[in-house]
């Protein structure tokens, strides 16, 4: 059907609501953020593409505003810009054929209340709102199916590229190994070019920013293999900003990850996940399930800390896979303690963990005795139960808060 442009004052009225949606309100955006991303947990709980996915939504809220600022009420082509077409890129190097719909349908109907709410803002004439909000409607709606259209045929032309290269091969064995499938040992070594027997360590090696500077990543997969001890650790190009490594080998871990350290220091957006050395087949796949386990829990807890091991973090990540529970529980067990500063929380951590003896703690932290006895008198001075009464629980409390990104002291 050919379009048939909207009256003089319901376009005055559209180019006004598109100028508002082009400067939305921090909470407006937030709250988008939260309904897309629960939309699909499987998105949220993997950092990048749940980042891409909210500058996918941002993109296309301010490609809609502007095509009707400029042109109030006319069709909107679909937006195939970076931003949405760089969803099905992540999605095919996820080996994900699906498209996950959910998370736009949602933002679609985020949008559409938050677009109502404007035009009741904007008019209360009858007549005026029935034009605009059917003419928002129909483009709203038209727009979103076209760019998610666009979004899978670049989807099939990410993933016919992905298989021509030889990236492909070692991406599929590796999903392989990982099924569990019943691929021969020898076969998957040849193709991987990483023998699959001995200890392995694997590493989850992360960007948050997929349109910057990538090369930190190799680099950290090197710094990861030289500690170690695996001068060529094996690294899948997972996405485009997400490396999974294995090294062979991981004896000499436990003196810390020095190499890698310095390489995350000097790349403030690489973020590292690291699984425990593991033997064989079975090693090879539980450390890497591990490491995964460690960058959800990174993303779930918005995590500033760039590198991460599974060793550190089993419980916390068993505490906080509902991350409200989470928050109730550091609340009713730190009490006032939870505001207070991080050299508090760390004597009372570092007590608990010396099971709860004043001269093993004082001697780890470099203390005099008494000074680490006031620091606990303060510390029971803000909790709600004596810390004798409830180490085990104040303890893990402390160890959530610590991984928590958003510190409210």
């Amino acid at each position: 059907m050919a379009w048939k442009p909207p009256s003089p004052r319901v376009q005055d009225l559209i180019r006004q609501c598109a100028q508002i949606v082009l400067n939305p309100r921090q909470e407006w955006l937030d709250e988008f953020d939260s309904a897309v991303l629960a939309a699909s947990p499987a998105i949220a709980s993997d950092p990048e593409l749940a980042g891409a996915v909210v500058r996918s939504n941002h993109a296309n809220l301010f490609f809609w505003g502007t095509a009707n600022v400029r042109d109030p009420g006319a069709p909107v082509p679909p937006n195939t810009g970076p931003e949405p077409l760089s969803i099905a890129r992540e999605l095919v190097r996820r080996g994900v054929s699906a498209f996950p719909l959910d998370a736009y349908r949602v933002g679609e109907g985020v949008a559409w209340r938050r677009l109502m709410e404007i035009a009741f803002d904007l008019t209360s004439d009858p007549g005026e709102l029935h034009e605009m909000l059917d003419v928002c409607s129909q483009s709203i709606s038209a727009f979103v199916d076209a760019t998610l259209a666009g979004i899978a045929a670049q989807i099939d032309l990410e993933r016919d590229d992905l298989t021509r290269g030889t990236h492909a091969e070692r991406r599929e064995t590796v999903a392989l190994l990982l099924e569990g499938a019943p691929i021969p040992r020898q076969r998957a070594e040849a193709r991987l070019g990483h023998a699959l027997t001995g200890t392995h360590t694997a590493a989850v090696i992360w960007s948050e920013d997929p349109a910057g500077d990538l090369s930190g990543l190799d680099r950290a997969a090197e710094a990861f293999g030289q500690d170690c001890g695996d001068p060529r650790p094996l690294s899948v190009l997972a996405s485009t900003a997400t490396r999974w490594v294995w090294a062979a080998g991981g004896a000499d871990i436990q003196h810390g990850f020095l190499a890698l350290t310095r390489v995350a220091a000097e790349w403030d957006g690489v973020r590292i996940a690291i699984g425990p050395p593991s033997d064989g087949l079975d090693g090879f796949r539980r450390s890497h399930f591990d490491a995964i386990t460690t960058q959800q829990m990174m993303a779930r807890l918005h995590s500033t800390q760039q590198i991460a091991r599974f060793a550190d973090v089993e419980l916390v990540a068993l505490a906080t896979v509902d991350p409200d529970r989470a928050a109730e529980f550091v609340s009713r067990n730190l009490g006032e303690l939870e505001t207070a500063d991080l050299e508090l929380h760390e004597t009372v951590r570092v007590f608990v963990d010396e099971q709860c003896n004043a001269s093993r703690a004082a001697a780890r932290l470099y203390l005099h005795r008494n000074t680490l006895l006031r620091r606990l008198v303060r510390a029971d001075e803000l909790l709600p139960r004596p810390l004798t009464e409830n180490s085990v629980a104040v303890a893990v409390a402390l160890d959530v808060h610590r991984w928590h990104g958003i510190r409210t002291g």
